[in-house]
């Protein structure tokens, strides 16, 4: 018992880190290794420990907004508006959670900042770790010797370490664009309003 506590903790504590975490898929592998858990209940404890630190994640960064300017909070309200406009982009939001290979810390932590609805995105991102992780914990127990290495590197991987400067550059951008100016709004009384269309007078 005191093993899985162990290793459920250390999920989720993974997890909660805003960047340069090490692969949860990785973690897990490791875990089994070395406590010689079992692959199906590591998977399914692995994945809703590794959903729990996200949201905690979420929570944190939501909890920001707080100190941000009125101005700032009207941005992050237009850029969430840009996001989550309609069924397609709430559809594609839920995918990008569930399926993307880039790193999601920092996807959460702009799902906290801009104040979006996080119990669906993190359903979705517990399905589609469920199925991630079945696949390299499978793997691993199939291969060990062979998957060794390639949980050594994915903890130094370049690209990895890449893809995570570029999801940080990516916070900043949300953070620095002024995104009610991008939808066409400008600040009016201490308010974000839409500007009235132009239209024609009548002859």
């Amino acid at each position: 018992m005191a093993e899985w506590a162990l290793a459920l903790g250390l999920v989720f504590a993974v997890n909660l880190l805003p960047a340069f975490g090490p692969p949860t898929w990785a973690v897990l592998i490791s875990l089994e290794f070395s406590l010689h858990l079992e692959p199906v209940p590591l998977v399914l404890l692995g994945a809703l420990a590794a959903a729990l630190g996200r949201l905690c994640l979420a929570h944190g960064a939501r909890r920001l907004r707080g100190r941000f300017s009125d101005e700032r909070v009207q941005s992050l309200d237009a850029a969430k508006e840009l996001i989550t406009g309609g069924r397609r982009r709430a559809l594609a939001g839920l995918g990008l959670f569930a399926l993307s290979p880039v790193p999601s810390a920092q996807l959460f932590v702009a799902a906290g900042l801009v104040d979006v609805a996080l119990t669906r995105l993190t359903v979705a991102f517990f399905a589609g770790r469920l199925v991630s992780y079945s696949l390299y914990v499978g793997a691993a127990s199939a291969a060990s010797a062979s998957l060794e290495k390639v949980v050594t590197d994915s903890l130094m991987s370049p690209l990895g370490i890449a893809l995570q400067l570029l999801m940080l550059g990516g916070l900043v951008a949300l953070m620095r664009i002024d995104w009610a100016r991008v939808l066409g709004r400008h600040a009016s009384s201490g308010s974000v309003v839409l500007r009235e269309p132009s239209v024609a007078k009548p002859r």
